[in-house]
This record gives structure tokens, C-alpha cells and sequence, in this order.
């Protein structure tokens, strides 16, 4: 697939299920998320691939963590529970800030982000789909402590992967033109 073309088509899956990526083809995608800029080769970008029983292991500290939450309705606390079904994979994206003197640590998670985005242009150049996803379940403490993750660690997003199950979303037509300025 061209690159361009790739860049220009990729959307975010609705739906997705079975088949998902195989592990030959995760390692081509976690080595193209590692190319992502990384100021000083902190390497800032780590990932958690979930499949199989992780899904619902995953299920079960979704859950564990909407019943500490005072006040919280019991839909909220199955849809909390529920969340990890929604695609037959799922990669976290963890975050490790590097005490630097020249990188901040804004910088780290944009070379995270960057690493999500190569990720999502990966999957899609393979033939899968994907969707990004935050919310109250990322940059949680209580979701990152259960995954045993370390203190200078956080929880960036999880993107679902798998196959685009019925129609794609219609990508939008934008004007350039109302996005750029020029100095």
C-alpha cells in the first residue's frame, strides 16, 4: 500500500472482531510503533498486547476498579466490565518518563503518541482495523497499578484491533485551506 494512501484512508473501526494480526505481523507493527521520533533515544514507548484470556483479565480490573468509584451506577460498571470485548486484541500503550535535562516530559508522551499513530498506519497498511481509545480507564493509577506498572509509568490509551466488522465511518472532507495558515 502506498503510504500516503494509507495515511489518507486509515479511519477508526466501528466494530471489529476475528481474525486479529498474527505475532509475526505485531512484531513488524511494535517495530514501526519504535520508530516513532524519540528525542534522545529514551525509548519513552512501551506496549501491552492483550488477547485470549487477557481479554478477560483485563475485564476483570476494568471492573474491579468502576466499583471504587463512590456513587457509581451498576451500567457504568458493566460497560467499565464489557469494555475489553470490544475487539479480539487490544495493545495499551504505557508511557515511561526518563528523567532528562533536555526532554520533558510532555515530549516523552508525544513520542508515545506519535508511536500510537504508526501503530494505527501499521495495522492498516496489514489489512486490519483499529481504534484508539482514552477515557477514565487510561492515565488511571488504579488500572496501571494492577497491570504492575512502575511509578514514572502511565497508561496512554489502548487501541482495539481485529478485522472492521461492517461499514467504515466516512472520512470527512476537509479544506486544508482552513488549517493552515502561512507566515
Amino acid at each position: 500500500m502506498n503510504a500516503l494512501d494509507n495515511i489518507l484512508n486509515r479511519v477508526s473501526a466501528r466494530t471489529l472482531k476475528k481474525p486479529h494480526p498474527t505475532q509475526d505481523e505485531m512484531n513488524k507493527v511494535f517495530r514501526g510503533a519504535l520508530r516513532a521520533p524519540d528525542h534522545a533515544w529514551l525509548r519513552p514507548s512501551s506496549f501491552i498486547q492483550v488477547t485470549g484470556d487477557g481479554i478477560d483479565k483485563l475485564s476483570e480490573i476494568f471492573e474491579e476498579y468502576a466499583k471504587t468509584v463512590p456513587g457509581i451506577k451498576d451500567e457504568i460498571i458493566t460497560k467499565y466490565k464489557n469494555a475489553p470485548y470490544r475487539a479480539p486484541m487490544i495493545i495499551i500503550l504505557v508511557n515511561s518518563i526518563k528523567d532528562h535535562p533536555k526532554v520533558p516530559e510532555i515530549e516523552q508522551k508525544l513520542s508515545t503518541a506519535a508511536s500510537a499513530q504508526n501503530i494505527l498506519l501499521s495495522l492498516n497498511a496489514l489489512g486490519y482495523s483499529a481504534i484508539w481509545r482514552t477515557g477514565k480507564l487510561a492515565f488511571n493509577p488504579f488500572v496501571a497499578s494492577k497491570l504492575n506498572l512502575e511509578a514514572n509509568q502511565e497508561i496512554l490509551g489502548y487501541i482495539y484491533v481485529g478485522t472492521a466488522d461492517g461499514t467504515n465511518k466516512k472520512i470527512p472532507e476537509l479544506n486544508v485551506e482552513d488549517f493552515v495558515s502561512y507566515l
